[in-house]
């Protein structure tokens, strides 16, 4: 592979952690944050709201082909990235475990994919980001210099994702919570356009036992320990 860009991909299932140790390790190295999966999420949202289903055709290809999507940074004291479709800000409404599903079918159209994977590697054209996904070392920045691969049981990822539902005031039931994950991690690995999957030259890390912090001060021992080899 030819020149490598300075762009660290963090791939994993729903709920391993992504999110968190992305967002720390960005602000470790002084990177950008880019949340792909909010911007699926995004679309899947936007497309329940104006009717438009799960499947390609006219209508998703014109929805796609003006569709406007901005990440910014959380508000002070938050830790979602804020979205905003078409100029409005879309708020928790992506954060539920149902939008979550949506967005896994919406994820597995190829237009779908396309479309975003252009966008993401337009943000990141310049390098200094942390990307978090589940295709982003594989597809999205093939050419990152560093690549992780966060895994966790479900069971783990089922209990995490129950406590921050819950420390957001939610109900939550925790075996439903958790058969949804197993439904989600088998479609997304299952899917024909770009399943998920480590990339060959990914580091794999299991955080099941393992707390964020530690697993974002391993991540940046690997960056530091092997940034001589790579472009400055």
């Amino acid at each position: 592979m030819g020149v490598r860009k300075r762009i660290v991909t963090i791939d994993g299932p729903s709920g391993g952690g992504k999110s968190t140790v992305s967002r720390a390790l960005a602000a470790k190295l002084h990177f950008t944050y880019l949340d792909t999966g909010a911007m699926y999420r995004a679309v899947a949202y936007h497309c329940r709201e104006q009717g438009i289903a799960a499947e390609e055709g006219p209508q998703l290809a014109d929805l796609l082909a003006s569709l406007r999507i901005e990440l910014l940074p959380p508000l002070p004291g938050g830790d979602d990235v804020r979205v905003l479709v078409e100029g409005g800000e879309v708020g928790q409404a992506l954060r539920t475990p149902e939008m979550g599903m949506l967005a896994s079918q919406f994820s597995a159209l190829p237009m779908v994919r396309a479309t975003l994977t252009r966008l993401q590697q337009q943000i990141g054209a310049g390098g200094r980001i942390v990307a978090e996904g589940r295709d982003t070392g594989t597809v999205v920045f093939p050419d990152a210099a560093w690549k992780f691969f966060l895994d966790a049981s479900p069971e783990v990822r089922a209990q995490r994702r129950a406590a921050q539902l819950r420390g957001k005031g939610e109900t939550v039931d925790e075996q439903q919570l958790l058969a949804q994950i197993i439904k989600r991690d088998k479609a997304d690995r299952e899917r024909s356009a770009a399943p998920l999957q480590a990339a060959a030259d990914a580091v794999i890390l299991d955080s099941t036992q393992i707390p964020a912090d530690e697993v974002v001060e391993q991540m940046y021992a690997h960056i530091l320990a092997t940034s001589c080899c790579r472009d400055e």
